[in-house]
């Protein structure tokens, strides 16, 4: 029987932001990181920090820390295997009982226990991750030596906070910084559906007496969990992508619908802090290699921090329309009545079509991406 490896005494960190069903990209990375590890080898990556539907892949492979190619092949499979029912209601009913209710709780006294009001109904997303999830594998992996630390952020309504919700050895500390904060917990599918509920989408999650919701809101230090939890080297996958020129729109004469303008707010939440926390990054390495290498060692907080960031390379917009028609009919006819529809200028489709067809173009796309990078992948985490 072969031996499993572990990677544990690198300080190789893995960051997966967040968006919605285009977290499918994510897995086709992963699944061609996977091709460059011999089989049977654990995670190369003993640091995992996750922000909204990140945070979800990043909690599915720590539980499968001990062989990463096979965590890679679950995962895989699920997101292959997705439609919009397993993630929120889409059939008539549901979709419009849950806003109706909304609507009248609003009108409860304020003693009464009022629902969080969403969009959408996200329970079959918990039933989901509470199947396919095995939470309890995560403390087996950490004292096997297969996980150093895995984290999910989430974004406090009730203080404002970025919360990293982190399970790790014993040595690494609670940080405490400006809005943002690391927590030590033990990680369940709540820590999972409060990162991942999309502002005003999904409904708030309540941990604790607090309110909760996407962790990309007041995330102004993306790359911040995984350095205090001992990361080195941090490899990313954003979800930055270029504007496809059939989607681009410059000479649209009349103003962004309102739909538009959440979109373009959803993509800044997702994207904006994540490339000026990699400038900032590269700005502090500069002024530390200024520092004399004996003062360096006598503070122990100044480290030098390299980070690789894989985007896609085509619009996830405009793959998303190619397949709006397979949402359920009663979720086109709500996004209708935003204004929203298949040759709409507005993003949020990309992050709610959770079908399988479009996922599989999203992993196909991750995958192509990745082995075109493969040299520098390699060399990046020294593989």
């Amino acid at each position: 029987m072969t031996k499993k490896r572990s990677y544990k005494h690198t300080n190789n960190a893995l960051i997966l932001t967040g968006g919605g069903a285009r977290a499918a990209y994510q897995v086709g990375v992963l699944s061609a990181i996977a091709q460059f590890i011999p089989r049977n080898h654990g995670c190369p990556f003993p640091i995992i920090s996750g922000t909204s539907a990140g945070a979800i892949n990043t909690t599915a492979l720590a539980c499968y820390a001990s062989c990463f190619q096979l965590g890679v092949k679950k995962l895989e499979w699920v997101w292959k295997n997705l439609n919009t029912s397993r993630i929120y209601h889409g059939d008539p009913y549901r979709v419009y009982s849950h806003i109706a209710k909304g609507i009248f709780g609003s009108f409860q006294a304020d003693y009464a226990s009022r629902p969080a009001r969403s969009l959408l109904n996200n329970d079959p997303l918990r039933q989901l991750l509470n199947e396919v999830i095995d939470f309890k594998r995560i403390d087996n992996n950490i004292l096997k030596g297969y996980l150093s630390a895995v984290s999910v952020t989430a974004s406090s309504y009730n203080t404002g906070d970025s919360i990293s919700f982190y399970q790790s050895e014993e040595h690494i500390s609670p940080w405490f910084r400006a809005n943002r904060r690391g927590e030590p917990t033990q990680i369940n599918s709540e820590h999972l559906m409060a990162s991942a509920a999309i502002p005003m989408v999904f409904p708030s999650i309540n941990i604790k007496r607090q309110h909760f919701g996407d962790g990309s809101i007041h995330q102004l230090s993306p790359l911040s969990p995984a350095i205090h939890l001992g990361a080195e080297r941090i490899f990313i996958v954003g979800v930055e992508q270029p504007t496809e020129p059939v989607y681009a729109n410059e000479n649209n004469p009349h103003p962004p619908t309102a739909s538009s303008v959440a979109g373009h707010l959803l993509d800044s939440i997702f994207s904006d802090t994540l490339q000026s926390d990699i400038e900032r990054a590269k700005r502090i390495n500069e002024t530390i290699a200024l520092i004399p290498e004996d003062v360096r060692k006598e503070k122990s907080g100044l480290k030098k921090i390299d980070t690789l960031l894989l985007n896609p390379s085509h619009d996830f917009n405009a793959m998303a329309i190619e397949y709006f028609d397979e949402l359920p009919l009663s979720i086109k006819i709500l996004l209708r009545s935003i204004g929203i529809t298949n040759d709409s200028e507005s993003s949020i489709i990309s992050y709610l079509l959770f079908e399988k067809n479009y996922c599989k173009q999203l992993i196909k796309l991750g995958f192509e991406d990745a082995m075109e990078k493969e040299t520098s992948i390699r060399g990046f985490l020294s593989l």
